[in-house]
């Protein structure tokens, strides 16, 4: 596991900019690179495999065509989730998601972006595999949020916020363990909403701009989720010798 940080990174699809989204190739390097935390898209193909996929049409990473819950999983197998990628990661497998989790344990923390699942099998393979402790879940529609929570009120569960009055609504309706707010709503406020109600804070920034990074880390955030993990470490790094 990963070197213990105030500010843990976050990866979002992985080091996306220099290998496929959702591969073990972009994990590898997030892992050669010491990130905290790998996310991870999860969707389902038609005989209930879970894969790693933003989806949920093929064709956006795959030489597929079609939805993934349209197709039997003997059939996604063989796809290339590197296809439109390019050299040389064409042929880089789309990772099953119970491979993928026996592959990636111990290696660093899993944040599951659950875009289509059957969550009672979803739930039961996280248990199998171990991995209750080093992952937490998202999911775009408040029912499946809430169907999560009864399911695995044990697991962590992050919800979206803009504001104060959503974190407090995400404490009692869903009994949150994380918020994420985007960078554009980021503010001391729900730094100390979340801190106040025992829940941990995320900021999302999808760029890349140094000084915009130097400003989310002196918002002392307990994650931050970006596209560039490898660059953002290094303003932390420059921070810390600089005793910010």
């Amino acid at each position: 596991m990963t070197a213990r940080r105030p500010i843990k990174v976050v990866c979002h699809r992985g080091a996306n900019q220099f290998a496929p989204e959702n591969t073990y190739a972009s994990s590898q390097i997030c892992i050669d690179w010491g990130m905290d935390v790998i996310e991870i898209d999860v969707n389902t193909s038609n005989d209930g495999v879970l894969y790693l996929l933003h989806g949920p049409e093929l064709e956006t990473t795959t030489e597929g065509h079609g939805l993934i819950m349209a197709q039997l999983s003997q059939d996604i197998d063989q796809l290339h989730a590197g296809y439109r990628f390019g050299p040389p990661y064409q042929a880089e497998p789309l990772p099953r998601l119970e491979d993928y989790l026996l592959w990636a344990k111990g290696n660093a923390q899993l944040f599951l972006d659950v875009k289509f699942a059957n969550l009672q099998h979803l739930v039961d393979l996280i248990r199998r595999t171990g991995w209750e402790r080093d992952c937490f879940f998202w999911f775009g529609l408040p029912e499946l949020a809430r169907t999560f929570r009864h399911l695995a009120p044990d697991l962590r569960l992050k919800v979206n916020a803009d504001g104060v009055e959503d974190v407090e609504t995400a404490a009692v309706d869903f009994q949150a363990d994380i918020i994420e707010t985007s960078a554009e709503h980021m503010s001391p406020a729900i730094r100390d909403a979340c801190r106040r109600l025992n829940m941990q804070w995320m900021i999302y920034y999808q760029g890349c701009d140094p000084h915009f990074f130097r400003r989310m880390i002196q918002m002392q955030p307990d994650y931050i989720n970006t596209n560039y993990g490898d660059r953002l470490l290094k303003e932390m790094q420059t921070m810390t010798n600089s005793a910010y």
